[in-house]
Protein backbone atom coordinates (compact mmCIF):
# COMPACT_ATOMS: atom_id res chain seq x y z
CA UNK A 1 0.00 0.00 0.00
CA UNK A 2 2.99 2.30 0.79
CA UNK A 3 4.53 1.95 -2.20
CA UNK A 4 1.48 2.21 -4.79
CA UNK A 5 0.84 5.37 -2.65
CA UNK A 6 4.25 6.86 -3.05
CA UNK A 7 4.03 5.68 -6.83
CA UNK A 8 0.85 7.36 -7.62
CA UNK A 9 1.87 11.16 -6.67
CA UNK A 10 5.88 10.64 -7.51
CA UNK A 11 5.50 11.09 -11.02
CA UNK A 12 3.62 14.78 -10.43
CA UNK A 13 6.32 15.84 -7.98
CA UNK A 14 8.87 14.74 -10.93
CA UNK A 15 7.38 16.67 -13.38
CA UNK A 16 7.28 19.84 -11.68
CA UNK A 17 11.04 19.72 -9.98
CA UNK A 18 14.06 21.17 -12.48
CA UNK A 19 17.70 20.75 -11.60
CA UNK A 20 19.38 18.89 -9.34
CA UNK A 21 16.20 17.77 -7.68
CA UNK A 22 15.15 16.41 -10.43
CA UNK A 23 18.19 13.96 -10.90
CA UNK A 24 17.73 13.08 -7.36
CA UNK A 25 13.90 12.06 -7.61
CA UNK A 26 14.91 10.33 -11.41
CA UNK A 27 17.55 8.48 -9.62
CA UNK A 28 15.23 7.55 -6.76
CA UNK A 29 12.27 6.01 -9.00
CA UNK A 30 15.34 3.99 -11.23
CA UNK A 31 16.70 2.27 -7.79
CA UNK A 32 14.15 2.17 -5.62
CA UNK A 33 10.44 2.58 -6.80
CA UNK A 34 9.94 1.34 -10.32
CA UNK A 35 12.08 -2.24 -8.70
CA UNK A 36 9.87 -2.24 -5.87
CA UNK A 37 6.40 -1.67 -7.98
CA UNK A 38 8.10 -4.67 -10.41
CA UNK A 39 8.22 -6.89 -7.32
CA UNK A 40 5.35 -6.28 -5.92
CA UNK A 41 2.57 -8.69 -7.32
CA UNK A 42 4.65 -11.86 -6.18
CA UNK A 43 5.24 -10.12 -2.63
CA UNK A 44 1.59 -9.61 -2.48
CA UNK A 45 -0.07 -12.44 -3.98
CA UNK A 46 -3.23 -13.69 -2.59
CA UNK A 47 -2.54 -11.56 0.55
CA UNK A 48 -5.57 -9.45 1.79
CA UNK A 49 -4.80 -6.06 2.13
CA UNK A 50 -6.77 -2.65 2.85
CA UNK A 51 -6.24 -0.34 0.06
CA UNK A 52 -8.15 3.19 -0.47
CA UNK A 53 -10.36 1.87 2.58
CA UNK A 54 -11.27 -0.79 0.15
CA UNK A 55 -10.32 -4.78 0.80
CA UNK A 56 -8.35 -6.11 -2.31
CA UNK A 57 -6.78 -9.76 -3.10
CA UNK A 58 -3.39 -9.09 -4.38
CA UNK A 59 -1.72 -6.38 -6.23
CA UNK A 60 -3.71 -7.60 -9.26
CA UNK A 61 -7.10 -6.79 -8.01
CA UNK A 62 -5.26 -2.90 -8.01
CA UNK A 63 -4.44 -2.79 -11.82
CA UNK A 64 -6.69 -3.75 -15.30
CA UNK A 65 -7.10 -6.96 -16.28
CA UNK A 66 -4.77 -8.23 -18.89
CA UNK A 67 -6.71 -8.91 -21.70
CA UNK A 68 -10.30 -7.31 -22.82
CA UNK A 69 -12.59 -8.56 -25.37
CA UNK A 70 -12.97 -6.43 -28.40
CA UNK A 71 -14.74 -5.72 -31.94
CA UNK A 72 -12.31 -4.02 -34.22
CA UNK A 73 -15.80 -1.42 -34.84
CA UNK A 74 -15.88 -0.61 -31.36
CA UNK A 75 -16.16 3.21 -31.06
CA UNK A 76 -12.55 3.08 -28.98
CA UNK A 77 -10.99 1.82 -31.85
CA UNK A 78 -12.86 4.42 -34.55
CA UNK A 79 -11.57 7.38 -32.26
CA UNK A 80 -14.77 8.21 -30.40
CA UNK A 81 -14.89 10.96 -28.06
CA UNK A 82 -17.88 9.60 -26.32
CA UNK A 83 -17.17 6.96 -23.60
CA UNK A 84 -20.14 4.69 -21.92
CA UNK A 85 -23.08 6.88 -20.42
CA UNK A 86 -22.77 8.90 -17.14
CA UNK A 87 -18.88 8.18 -17.71
CA UNK A 88 -17.59 11.88 -17.40
CA UNK A 89 -14.96 13.07 -20.87
CA UNK A 90 -11.40 13.38 -20.17
CA UNK A 91 -10.50 14.88 -23.92
CA UNK A 92 -6.94 14.43 -25.16
CA UNK A 93 -8.27 14.77 -29.02
CA UNK A 94 -5.58 16.42 -31.15
CA UNK A 95 -8.27 19.09 -31.77
CA UNK A 96 -11.04 20.44 -31.94
CA UNK A 97 -10.51 20.25 -28.65
CA UNK A 98 -12.54 21.04 -24.84
CA UNK A 99 -11.78 24.54 -23.06
CA UNK A 100 -11.22 24.97 -19.77
CA UNK A 101 -14.14 24.32 -17.68
CA UNK A 102 -14.85 28.00 -17.10
CA UNK A 103 -14.65 29.10 -20.23
CA UNK A 104 -17.10 26.78 -21.48
CA UNK A 105 -19.39 27.80 -18.46
CA UNK A 106 -19.52 31.25 -19.52
CA UNK A 107 -20.09 30.91 -22.96
CA UNK A 108 -23.21 28.78 -21.95
CA UNK A 109 -24.24 32.03 -20.23
CA UNK A 110 -24.11 33.11 -23.72
CA UNK A 111 -27.14 31.95 -23.88
CA UNK A 112 -29.28 32.15 -20.90
CA UNK A 113 -32.41 34.19 -21.29
CA UNK A 114 -31.63 36.11 -18.33
CA UNK A 115 -28.72 37.43 -20.14
CA UNK A 116 -28.80 41.04 -21.13
CA UNK A 117 -28.33 41.34 -24.37
CA UNK A 118 -28.71 38.90 -27.51
CA UNK A 119 -25.79 36.17 -27.91
CA UNK A 120 -23.47 37.35 -30.29
CA UNK A 121 -24.60 34.09 -32.76
CA UNK A 122 -27.53 35.96 -33.86
CA UNK A 123 -26.14 39.39 -33.67
CA UNK A 124 -25.59 41.39 -37.27
CA UNK A 125 -21.53 41.41 -37.40
CA UNK A 126 -22.05 45.39 -37.55
CA UNK A 127 -24.05 46.32 -35.05
CA UNK A 128 -22.88 48.39 -32.23
CA UNK A 129 -23.46 45.99 -29.85
CA UNK A 130 -21.08 43.30 -31.57
CA UNK A 131 -18.18 46.21 -32.69
CA UNK A 132 -17.91 46.40 -28.81
CA UNK A 133 -17.65 42.61 -28.52
CA UNK A 134 -14.96 43.06 -31.37
CA UNK A 135 -13.05 45.73 -29.62
CA UNK A 136 -13.03 43.87 -26.77
CA UNK A 137 -11.84 40.68 -27.99
CA UNK A 138 -9.24 42.54 -29.85
CA UNK A 139 -7.54 44.15 -26.71
CA UNK A 140 -7.86 40.94 -24.58
CA UNK A 141 -5.75 39.25 -27.34
CA UNK A 142 -3.21 42.20 -27.72
CA UNK A 143 -2.79 42.41 -24.10
CA UNK A 144 -2.40 38.28 -23.44
CA UNK A 145 0.10 37.45 -26.13
CA UNK A 146 2.08 41.35 -25.62
CA UNK A 147 1.10 41.79 -29.39
CA UNK A 148 3.16 45.32 -30.32
CA UNK A 149 1.27 47.62 -31.55
CA UNK A 150 2.80 48.28 -35.77
CA UNK A 151 0.56 44.34 -35.52
CA UNK A 152 -2.40 44.39 -36.96
CA UNK A 153 -5.04 41.18 -35.66
CA UNK A 154 -7.69 39.63 -37.81
CA UNK A 155 -10.10 37.05 -37.89
CA UNK A 156 -10.18 35.10 -40.65
CA UNK A 157 -12.01 32.53 -42.34
CA UNK A 158 -10.79 29.31 -43.90
CA UNK A 159 -8.93 27.44 -41.31
CA UNK A 160 -4.65 26.94 -41.49
CA UNK A 161 -5.06 25.85 -45.11
CA UNK A 162 -6.78 28.98 -45.53
CA UNK A 163 -3.44 30.58 -44.67
CA UNK A 164 -1.61 28.16 -46.66
CA UNK A 165 -2.76 30.22 -49.68
CA UNK A 166 -2.81 33.80 -48.09
CA UNK A 167 0.64 34.04 -46.72
CA UNK A 168 2.21 33.42 -50.15
CA UNK A 169 -1.05 35.37 -51.55
CA UNK A 170 0.51 38.80 -49.45
CA UNK A 171 3.63 38.59 -49.39
CA UNK A 172 4.80 38.29 -52.94
CA UNK A 173 3.44 40.22 -55.30
CA UNK A 174 4.07 37.62 -58.43
CA UNK A 175 4.76 34.20 -58.94
CA UNK A 176 8.80 34.48 -59.55
CA UNK A 177 9.10 35.66 -55.29
CA UNK A 178 10.92 33.56 -53.49
CA UNK A 179 9.97 32.15 -49.94
CA UNK A 180 11.79 29.61 -47.61
CA UNK A 181 10.29 26.92 -45.80
CA UNK A 182 11.27 24.73 -42.90
CA UNK A 183 9.62 21.11 -43.25
CA UNK A 184 9.62 19.59 -40.09
CA UNK A 185 6.71 17.70 -40.64
CA UNK A 186 3.58 17.05 -42.74
CA UNK A 187 1.98 20.55 -42.17
CA UNK A 188 4.46 22.52 -43.11
CA UNK A 189 5.32 20.30 -46.33
CA UNK A 190 1.58 20.82 -47.10
CA UNK A 191 2.23 24.04 -46.58
CA UNK A 192 5.26 24.11 -48.80
CA UNK A 193 3.62 22.39 -51.82
CA UNK A 194 0.26 24.43 -51.12
CA UNK A 195 2.90 27.83 -52.09
CA UNK A 196 3.97 26.42 -54.96
CA UNK A 197 0.95 27.19 -56.41
CA UNK A 198 1.41 31.00 -56.00
CA UNK A 199 5.21 31.56 -55.20
CA UNK A 200 8.40 29.57 -55.51
CA UNK A 201 8.99 28.44 -52.45
CA UNK A 202 12.40 26.74 -51.37
CA UNK A 203 11.86 23.58 -49.10
CA UNK A 204 14.77 23.05 -46.24
CA UNK A 205 13.10 19.73 -44.63
CA UNK A 206 14.11 17.32 -42.16
CA UNK A 207 12.48 14.76 -43.58
CA UNK A 208 13.69 10.81 -42.83
CA UNK A 209 14.20 7.98 -45.99
CA UNK A 210 11.28 6.62 -44.23
CA UNK A 211 8.81 9.52 -44.14
CA UNK A 212 9.03 10.63 -40.31
CA UNK A 213 10.38 13.67 -38.90
CA UNK A 214 12.47 13.70 -35.79
CA UNK A 215 14.42 16.45 -35.95
CA UNK A 216 14.25 20.74 -36.96
CA UNK A 217 15.78 21.83 -40.52
CA UNK A 218 19.11 23.99 -40.28
CA UNK A 219 18.62 27.49 -41.06
CA UNK A 220 21.78 27.92 -42.25
CA UNK A 221 21.09 28.15 -45.93
CA UNK A 222 18.60 30.46 -46.08
CA UNK A 223 17.91 32.48 -49.27
CA UNK A 224 18.75 35.99 -48.58
CA UNK A 225 16.11 36.83 -51.47
CA UNK A 226 13.38 35.42 -50.02
CA UNK A 227 10.26 37.40 -49.35
CA UNK A 228 9.82 35.18 -45.77
CA UNK A 229 10.83 32.17 -43.90
CA UNK A 230 7.88 30.00 -42.78
CA UNK A 231 7.83 27.51 -40.05
CA UNK A 232 4.78 25.51 -38.27
CA UNK A 233 5.94 26.01 -34.30
CA UNK A 234 4.56 22.53 -33.63
CA UNK A 235 3.64 19.99 -35.89
CA UNK A 236 0.82 17.96 -34.31
CA UNK A 237 0.92 14.79 -36.12
CA UNK A 238 4.72 14.32 -35.72
CA UNK A 239 5.08 15.57 -31.94
CA UNK A 240 8.00 18.37 -33.14
CA UNK A 241 7.79 21.24 -31.21
CA UNK A 242 10.33 24.94 -31.75
CA UNK A 243 9.52 26.07 -28.19
CA UNK A 244 11.51 29.34 -28.62
CA UNK A 245 11.47 31.21 -32.40
CA UNK A 246 15.08 31.93 -34.04
CA UNK A 247 16.64 35.18 -33.47
CA UNK A 248 16.68 36.24 -36.87
CA UNK A 249 17.40 39.85 -36.46
CA UNK A 250 15.77 42.51 -38.58
CA UNK A 251 18.36 42.04 -41.55
CA UNK A 252 16.72 38.50 -41.93
CA UNK A 253 13.32 38.20 -44.72
CA UNK A 254 10.47 37.72 -42.03
CA UNK A 255 9.33 35.13 -40.45
CA UNK A 256 5.63 33.72 -40.74
CA UNK A 257 4.51 31.16 -37.44
CA UNK A 258 1.91 28.64 -38.36
CA UNK A 259 1.02 28.50 -34.31
CA UNK A 260 -2.47 27.43 -34.88
CA UNK A 261 -1.51 24.56 -32.34
CA UNK A 262 0.52 26.34 -29.59
CA UNK A 263 -0.06 29.51 -29.99
CA UNK A 264 -0.75 30.99 -26.29
CA UNK A 265 0.82 28.37 -24.50
CA UNK A 266 4.22 30.44 -24.72
CA UNK A 267 5.71 33.83 -25.03
CA UNK A 268 6.50 35.32 -28.83
CA UNK A 269 9.52 37.32 -29.43
CA UNK A 270 7.35 39.04 -31.89
CA UNK A 271 10.79 41.66 -32.76
CA UNK A 272 13.91 39.77 -32.10
CA UNK A 273 12.29 36.63 -34.10
CA UNK A 274 11.25 39.43 -36.61
CA UNK A 275 7.97 37.83 -37.11
CA UNK A 276 6.20 39.39 -39.59
CA UNK A 277 2.78 37.20 -39.91
CA UNK A 278 1.77 34.81 -37.52
CA UNK A 279 -1.51 32.72 -37.84
CA UNK A 280 -3.40 30.16 -35.37
CA UNK A 281 -6.86 28.51 -36.49
CA UNK A 282 -9.02 28.55 -33.17
CA UNK A 283 -9.87 24.71 -32.80
CA UNK A 284 -6.41 23.90 -30.11
CA UNK A 285 -5.70 26.92 -27.89
CA UNK A 286 -8.12 30.06 -28.40
CA UNK A 287 -11.70 28.79 -29.12
CA UNK A 288 -14.29 27.05 -30.92
CA UNK A 289 -13.01 26.14 -35.47
CA UNK A 290 -14.50 28.85 -37.79
CA UNK A 291 -12.01 31.06 -37.30
CA UNK A 292 -8.34 31.59 -37.82
CA UNK A 293 -6.57 34.98 -35.93
CA UNK A 294 -4.17 36.57 -37.64
CA UNK A 295 -1.34 38.99 -36.76
CA UNK A 296 0.29 41.08 -39.47
CA UNK A 297 3.18 43.67 -38.88
CA UNK A 298 1.90 46.35 -40.78
CA UNK A 299 4.63 47.25 -42.73
CA UNK A 300 4.10 43.98 -44.80
CA UNK A 301 0.04 44.86 -45.67
CA UNK A 302 -0.79 45.85 -48.88
CA UNK A 303 2.58 43.67 -51.14
CA UNK A 304 -0.16 41.53 -51.98
CA UNK A 305 -0.74 39.61 -55.64
CA UNK A 306 -3.44 41.12 -58.21
CA UNK A 307 -4.29 37.22 -58.04
CA UNK A 308 -5.02 36.96 -54.08
CA UNK A 309 -9.42 36.53 -53.65
CA UNK A 310 -10.21 39.76 -51.31
CA UNK A 311 -11.44 36.95 -48.66
CA UNK A 312 -7.60 35.79 -47.90
CA UNK A 313 -6.37 39.71 -48.85
CA UNK A 314 -4.60 41.25 -45.79
CA UNK A 315 -5.16 44.72 -46.84
CA UNK A 316 -8.72 44.27 -47.71
CA UNK A 317 -9.84 43.29 -44.40
CA UNK A 318 -7.45 45.76 -42.44
CA UNK A 319 -9.03 48.92 -44.24
CA UNK A 320 -13.15 47.01 -44.16
CA UNK A 321 -12.16 46.44 -39.72
CA UNK A 322 -12.11 42.81 -39.78
CA UNK A 323 -15.70 43.40 -41.48
CA UNK A 324 -15.04 43.31 -44.86
CA UNK A 325 -17.91 40.01 -45.21
CA UNK A 326 -19.45 38.61 -42.39
CA UNK A 327 -16.97 37.78 -39.20
CA UNK A 328 -17.36 34.73 -37.51
CA UNK A 329 -19.33 36.76 -34.84
CA UNK A 330 -19.89 34.10 -31.70
CA UNK A 331 -16.54 32.45 -32.65
CA UNK A 332 -14.79 36.09 -32.18
CA UNK A 333 -16.24 36.33 -28.56
CA UNK A 334 -15.40 32.84 -27.56
CA UNK A 335 -11.21 33.83 -28.06
CA UNK A 336 -12.32 36.82 -26.35
CA UNK A 337 -13.96 34.92 -23.55
CA UNK A 338 -10.54 32.73 -23.53
CA UNK A 339 -7.80 35.55 -23.88
CA UNK A 340 -9.62 37.05 -20.44
CA UNK A 341 -9.60 33.48 -18.42
CA UNK A 342 -5.89 33.25 -19.82
CA UNK A 343 -5.67 36.54 -18.25
CA UNK A 344 -6.63 35.97 -15.04
CA UNK A 345 -5.22 32.58 -14.19
CA UNK A 346 -2.03 34.89 -14.79
CA UNK A 347 -1.48 34.95 -18.40
CA UNK A 348 1.13 33.10 -21.46
CA UNK A 349 4.29 32.61 -19.04
CA UNK A 350 1.52 30.87 -16.69
CA UNK A 351 0.30 28.64 -19.59
CA UNK A 352 3.72 27.57 -20.45
CA UNK A 353 4.56 26.65 -17.01
CA UNK A 354 1.24 24.48 -17.41
CA UNK A 355 2.63 23.17 -20.61
CA UNK A 356 5.82 22.03 -19.57
CA UNK A 357 4.76 20.02 -16.39
CA UNK A 358 1.38 18.44 -18.29
CA UNK A 359 4.28 17.43 -21.01
CA UNK A 360 7.11 16.35 -18.30
CA UNK A 361 4.17 14.15 -16.38
CA UNK A 362 3.94 12.09 -19.54
CA UNK A 363 7.43 12.36 -20.87
CA UNK A 364 8.62 10.91 -17.88
CA UNK A 365 6.06 7.35 -17.76
CA UNK A 366 7.27 6.96 -21.04
CA UNK A 367 11.07 7.66 -20.55
CA UNK A 368 10.56 5.79 -17.14
CA UNK A 369 8.67 2.77 -18.14
CA UNK A 370 11.53 0.22 -19.68
CA UNK A 371 10.49 -0.14 -23.00
CA UNK A 372 6.77 -0.33 -22.66
CA UNK A 373 5.63 2.81 -23.86
CA UNK A 374 8.79 4.61 -26.49
CA UNK A 375 8.06 7.86 -28.22
CA UNK A 376 10.15 8.70 -31.63
CA UNK A 377 11.23 11.59 -30.18
CA UNK A 378 15.06 10.95 -29.09
CA UNK A 379 16.09 14.46 -28.56
CA UNK A 380 13.92 16.39 -25.79
CA UNK A 381 14.88 19.61 -26.86
CA UNK A 382 11.88 19.28 -29.71
CA UNK A 383 9.81 16.76 -27.90
CA UNK A 384 6.44 18.91 -28.50
CA UNK A 385 4.21 19.73 -24.90
CA UNK A 386 1.48 19.90 -26.97
CA UNK A 387 1.13 16.57 -28.39
CA UNK A 388 2.91 13.58 -26.76
CA UNK A 389 3.55 10.47 -29.58
CA UNK A 390 3.84 6.96 -28.26
CA UNK A 391 3.22 3.63 -29.07
CA UNK A 392 1.93 1.04 -26.54
CA UNK A 393 3.78 -2.50 -26.04
CA UNK A 394 5.17 -2.47 -29.13
CA UNK A 395 2.11 -4.73 -29.92
CA UNK A 396 -1.13 -3.74 -31.52
CA UNK A 397 -3.55 -6.18 -29.39
CA UNK A 398 -1.84 -4.34 -25.99
CA UNK A 399 -2.65 -0.95 -28.08
CA UNK A 400 -6.17 -2.00 -28.69
CA UNK A 401 -6.86 -3.14 -24.78
CA UNK A 402 -4.96 0.50 -23.94
CA UNK A 403 -7.05 2.06 -25.68
CA UNK A 404 -10.76 0.37 -24.64
CA UNK A 405 -9.89 0.51 -20.79
CA UNK A 406 -9.35 4.14 -20.94
CA UNK A 407 -12.23 4.63 -22.90
CA UNK A 408 -14.61 2.85 -20.82
CA UNK A 409 -12.78 5.60 -17.89
CA UNK A 410 -13.86 8.48 -20.43
CA UNK A 411 -10.32 9.76 -21.27
CA UNK A 412 -10.81 9.65 -24.99
CA UNK A 413 -9.08 11.07 -28.35
CA UNK A 414 -5.61 9.38 -28.39
CA UNK A 415 -6.35 7.46 -31.73
CA UNK A 416 -8.44 9.73 -33.87
CA UNK A 417 -8.79 9.56 -37.72
CA UNK A 418 -6.74 12.53 -39.56
CA UNK A 419 -5.78 13.66 -43.21
CA UNK A 420 -2.80 11.26 -42.87
CA UNK A 421 -4.06 7.94 -41.62
CA UNK A 422 -4.48 7.22 -37.44
CA UNK A 423 -0.55 6.74 -37.95
CA UNK A 424 1.66 4.10 -35.53
CA UNK A 425 1.76 6.20 -32.62
CA UNK A 426 -0.89 6.88 -30.51
CA UNK A 427 -1.32 11.23 -29.15
CA UNK A 428 -1.77 12.51 -26.36
CA UNK A 429 -3.02 16.21 -26.79
CA UNK A 430 -2.33 19.12 -23.78
CA UNK A 431 -3.56 22.03 -24.72
CA UNK A 432 -4.86 24.54 -22.58
CA UNK A 433 -7.78 23.19 -22.01
CA UNK A 434 -7.09 19.78 -20.85
CA UNK A 435 -6.21 20.41 -16.70
CA UNK A 436 -3.28 18.94 -14.72
CA UNK A 437 -5.84 16.37 -13.25
CA UNK A 438 -6.85 15.00 -16.16
CA UNK A 439 -3.14 14.53 -17.35
CA UNK A 440 -2.28 13.06 -13.70
CA UNK A 441 -5.30 10.40 -14.04
CA UNK A 442 -4.16 9.31 -17.69
CA UNK A 443 -0.35 8.52 -16.23
CA UNK A 444 -2.00 6.52 -13.47
CA UNK A 445 -4.04 4.73 -15.46
CA UNK A 446 -0.46 4.17 -17.94
CA UNK A 447 1.74 3.16 -14.75
CA UNK A 448 -0.96 0.23 -13.62
CA UNK A 449 -1.37 -1.06 -17.44
CA UNK A 450 1.73 -1.07 -17.88
CA UNK A 451 2.78 -2.81 -14.56
CA UNK A 452 -0.26 -6.11 -15.37
CA UNK A 453 0.71 -6.30 -19.20
CA UNK A 454 4.32 -5.53 -19.56
CA UNK A 455 4.57 -9.53 -19.79
CA UNK A 456 2.91 -9.37 -23.12
CA UNK A 457 4.90 -7.15 -24.80
CA UNK A 458 7.06 -7.88 -28.41
CA UNK A 459 10.72 -7.43 -27.24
Amino acid sequence: KKIMSLSTTFIRKLSTSTGSCRSALQQRWSSSIRPSLDGLSDATNGENFEYKDAPINGIASLLPPPSTKYSNDHPALKGSLMPPSGVPVKNFSPGPTCLPAAVEAEIKGLFDETNDRMCSMYLSHRSPEFIDILNSTLHSCRNAMQIPDNYEILFMHGGGHGQFAAAPFNLCSNKDDKATYLVNGVWSRRAAEEASKYCNPTAISSENEDGSFTSNPSLDNIDADSKYIYLCSNETFNGIEIHNLPKLGPDSPPLVVDASSDFTTKPVDWVESNVGLLYACASKNIGHPGVTMVVIRKDLIGKQSPMCPSILCYDTNVKGGNLANTIATFNVEVIGIQMKWMIQQGGVDEMERRSIAKANMLYDIIDYSDGFYTTPLEDKSIRSRMNVPFTVGNNEEITKDFLLQLWEKGIVGLRTVTPFGVGKHLRASLYNGVPEDHVEDLVFFMDKFMHNNRYRMNR
